[in-house]
């Protein structure tokens, strides 16, 4: 059988204030064209369909077309809720789904068997796909609760539950002439982050071992980290990563989708396909005089100013650069924490004087800054 595996469309995300709809529809038609050309079997979307637990009208519409572009290519199609989507609000769009004929997973059910889904391909290979969206910490033990495994102990920890909610779901990977798949939303110790992800859920409190997947799958579908890279484990485990970037640190990503090839019989041979490019993500630096000299990069930028701070410097870098989305100092020219000439003493001192010891202490020599402050503390002190 063949698989598309992919994950974190995280549509609907907001870039400094720049909307990104016209870019998913991009990379999203790229992916459906993808799945066209390779016509595989199934499709895994692994979780942060959506950037935002409260996705807009438009993003909305924008999944569900992709979702059912996907399905009228003659693939199955299965999608798990991830930490940035609303798994009840996922659940609530099963009805649709279904008569769509494809597969929603938002949150975890009080019945395992919903979890396990089956098929069949064109050609006859049977498959079993244990799907478990993203659970957080509370909701981890309270699965382990409902499938009434061991009773869940307050010193276990998140791997733990984890442990025993995927050994439920996958204890039926008995058949031999079947292939076995597992799909999740999770960091696993030992991969790379891609550089967007939400830092609470990609922590080490969150961190479970590879050796929670059985090793009798073919292949683990996983979503949560945004760059594509295969993980050592007992099976072939993967993360497909977003086929965009949605953040400055995930510039240097590759965006693409995993196209996996096997039977019950012979192991998981995997490449990764590129997905076109949506607007790409750069870095510039350098001082005023520098980046007037600068042949804007396409794309999005982030610029890290080579100057010293000053009211009005953003407006200066963005009449130079209108492409620009987040304007820094640049870091190596602010001064680390403690090394200004004076250090701000509370008792006895105006709030006039300690805003004039901070500003000293981030190399913020700027007399106009100094007056709004004082400006705006008349108004309020008043």
């Amino acid at each position: 059988m063949k698989i598309l595996h992919t994950s974190d469309w995280h549509v609907g995300k907001v870039l400094k204030g720049q909307s990104r709809a016209d870019e998913h529809k991009q990379v999203l038609a790229g992916v459906i064209e993808i799945a066209r050309d390779e016509r595989p079997d199934l499709v895994i979307v692994a979780g942060d369909l959506y950037d935002t637990a409260a996705p807009s009208p438009e993003a909305t519409r924008l999944v569900t077309r992709a979702l059912t572009a996907l399905r009228r290519t003659g693939a199955d199609v299965v999608a798990i809720g991830g930490n940035h989507d609303n798994g009840q609000a996922l659940d609530a769009l099963r009805p649709w789904a279904e008569a769509a004929g494809i597969t929603l997973r938002g949150g975890v059910r009080e019945n395992p068997a919903e979890h396990v889904i089956e098929g069949t391909t064109r050609d006859g290979e049977r498959w079993q796909l244990a799907a478990l969206p993203f659970l957080s910490q509370r909701y981890a033990v309270r699965a382990v609760e409902m499938y009434e495994l061991t009773a869940a102990e307050a010193t276990q920890t998140y791997a733990d539950h984890l442990g025993r909610v995927l050994t439920r779901l996958t204890e039926g990977f008995t058949e031999p002439d079947r292939v076995h798949l597992v799909t999740a939303h999770v960091t696993v110790v030992g991969a790379t982050t891609g550089g967007g992800e939400r830092d609470a859920h990609t922590v080490l409190g969150y961190a479970v071992p590879a050796t929670v997947f059985p090793g009798n799958a073919h292949y683990v579908a996983l979503g949560h980290l945004h760059r594509s890279q295969r993980v050592i484990g007992p099976c072939p485990i993967r993360y497909s990563g977003s086929p965009l970037a949605v953040d400055f640190g995930e510039q240097e990503n590759v965006a693409s989708v995993t196209l996996v090839e096997v039977t019950a019989q012979t192991a998981a041979q995997v490449r990764e396909v590129p997905v076109p490019a949506a607007v790409p993500l750069r870095t510039v630096r350098g001082t005023l005089a520098q980046l007037a000299e600068l042949t804007p990069p396409e794309g999005w930028l982030r610029v890290f100013v080579r100057e010293q701070p000053r009211a009005g410097l953003r407006e200066e870098v963005q009449e130079l650069l209108p492409r620009a989305l987040e304007i820094r100092i640049d870091p190596e020219l602010v001064p680390a924490p403690g090394s200004g000439t004076r250090v701000a003493q509370r008792a006895g001192r105006s709030p006039r004087e300690l805003f004039a010891d901070y500003l000293d202490s981030r190399g913020h020599d700027d007399d106009g800054v100094r007056e709004l402050f004082d400006e705006l503390f008349e108004e309020v002190d008043r």
